[in-house]
């Protein structure tokens, strides 16, 4: 097993290179950010979806749309607001009264890379639009099944939901998403080279596209093939095991839990460990890989309860406490 673990490192090095190529590419137009584009470079690599939220301002339509650029892809944006219908999304039936018959009118969906703009201003019945395409990789209009691109990535983004005119997700559309990023403001030397650079009428945003489809289909399956031992993958079980039988691990919180984790928690821990081990070069999975990516996994899949909310108590919160405790290989 260690020469194959060997192997996998010394290809994950060489695709390495790309990653690098990526970042430095994207940083000319964004300042800081890191963990917003490494957490984008892994969904990239996971074929998964990304929730960002964080006040306007933040730059982060500007991450998704620098990263789209990047690749030679199809890209579309749509804008949510409160009077987006569903055929707006997925595409509806046109009737042409000349043949009798009707045309299919695909809609923005249909993308290797959709940037749903503010997904929270719209109401449920559009937000739950995206499920069966998120999900399945499919829409279905007419009674026919069409296919999406591969690959296909939703990056959503929203404001919090204390701001006027948003309306909370649907906990099932929530939990397609594989990670939830919270976006805070940039450190004061970051802001000032934001100034630097943004402070003109017309700020250079121009990168080259760099990555093909193939190259993120060649290194999604590289990611896959990264090592994992099986004590790290017991680990991130009673990980998620924590959140739904907290008493098991010693975590006096049962009654700050409404509900725990999915299983999709589990799937989606173990695909953005080997991720991460990918980006960082490595071509084995370590117990750090877990830690690091657990909180965008978790915290929007952990409902707390009232009593939790009056002790000012988040998930986040929650989550910390279960990362203390059980146990690290």
């Amino acid at each position: 097993m260690a020469v194959d673990v060997k192997q996998i490192g010394e290809r994950v090095v060489q695709e390495s290179s790309l990653i690098s190529r990526i970042r430095t590419e994207i940083h000319k137009v964004i300042v800081g950010q890191e963990i917003l584009i490494d957490r984008l470079l892994l969904a990239l690599l996971c074929n998964n979806h990304v929730l960002i939220e964080g006040v306007p301002g933040l730059a982060k339509t500007l991450t998704v749309t620098t990263l789209a650029k990047m690749l030679q892809a199809s890209f579309s944006r749509i804008q949510f607001t409160p009077d987006l219908l569903p055929a707006d999304v997925v595409g509806t039936l046109i009737y042409n009264p000349k043949t009798g018959e009707f045309a299919t009118q695909k809609g923005p969906i249909f993308a290797n890379i959709v940037l749903a703009d503010e997904i929270n201003r719209a109401p449920a019945k559009v937000q739950s639009a995206l499920l069966e395409a998120m999900q399945e990789h499919q829409v279905t209009m007419g009674g026919i099944n069409y296919k999406l691109d591969d690959p296909f990535l939703v990056l959503a983004t929203q404001n919090p939901i204390e701001q006027e005119g948003t309306y909370p997700l649907p906990e099932a559309q929530v939990d397609r998403f594989m990670l939830k990023l919270k976006i805070t403001y940039p450190s004061k030397i970051e802001e000032h080279a934001i100034l630097k650079k943004m402070a003109r009428s017309a700020p250079k945003m121009e990168v080259e596209p760099i990555v093909t489809p193939e190259d993120i289909r060649r290194m999604r399956g590289l990611a896959d093939e990264i090592f994992m031992d099986e004590k790290i993958e017991e680990y991130i079980v009673n990980l998620v095991e924590a959140t739904r039988n907290p008493s098991a691990y010693d975590l006096d919180i049962d009654q700050h839990i409404r509900y725990g984790a999915s299983p999709r928690a589990t799937i989606f821990l173990a695909m953005a460990a080997k991720a991460n081990a990918f980006i960082e070069g490595r071509g084995y999975v370590t117990p750090q890989d877990v830690k690091t990516i657990a909180m965008d996994v978790l915290r929007h899949r952990v409902v707390i309860t009232y009593e939790a909310e009056a002790e000012e108590l988040t998930s986040e919160d929650i989550i910390e406490k279960i990362l203390r405790t059980v146990d690290v290989p």
